[in-house]
């Protein structure tokens, strides 16, 4: 199967339900919607676009997940956060293990990068066998960009 090295997309999609778990439900009727953007090669990352109505909720967190919120806000808070509102532009990484209330103020509509976290030491595996990549399969002699620094 082929796939595109480079996919172009917009967070102006239709998007489907993806009904909040009723028993993390705090306050009010939120409905949430999504549309899967992109998914890595391996099934570990995704980008999603998700939109909630207003309520209350926690919210369980079994990977890592940034959010840059396009529209609308939040109030979030957890056991070590006080309170805090967060709009457009505002960016927040939630760890895998986290729990967080989420309070969606009339909507929000947010852009969502997942990623499901591996042991320890099957990420040091992955690190040595593109640090292996990189030395026998050389890009050229210009570097490739990164977004994430030296590599």
């Amino acid at each position: 199967m082929s796939r595109k090295m480079i996919e172009i997309g917009k967070t102006d999609v239709e998007m489907t339900p993806r009904p909040i778990e009723p028993s993390w439900i705090l306050e009010g009727k939120p409905e949430a919607t999504g549309c899967e953007l992109s998914r890595s090669a391996d099934g570990l990352a995704s980008t999603i676009v998700w939109h909630c109505t207003e309520g209350k909720f926690n919210w369980y967190y079994t990977f890592d997940e940034t959010i840059l919120i396009l529209e609308g806000s939040i109030v979030l808070e957890s056991d070590t956060m006080r309170p805090t509102r967060y709009g457009p532009g505002d960016v927040i990484f939630f760890r895998d293990g986290a729990h967080a209330k989420w309070h969606v103020e009339g909507h929000v509509k947010k852009l969502a990068f997942c990623r499901k976290t591996q042991p320890f030491v099957l990420g040091l595996a992955g690190r040595a066998i593109n640090k292996l990549k990189r030395i026998f399969f050389p890009i050229g002699t210009r570097q490739a960009a990164s977004l994430m620094g030296a590599g």
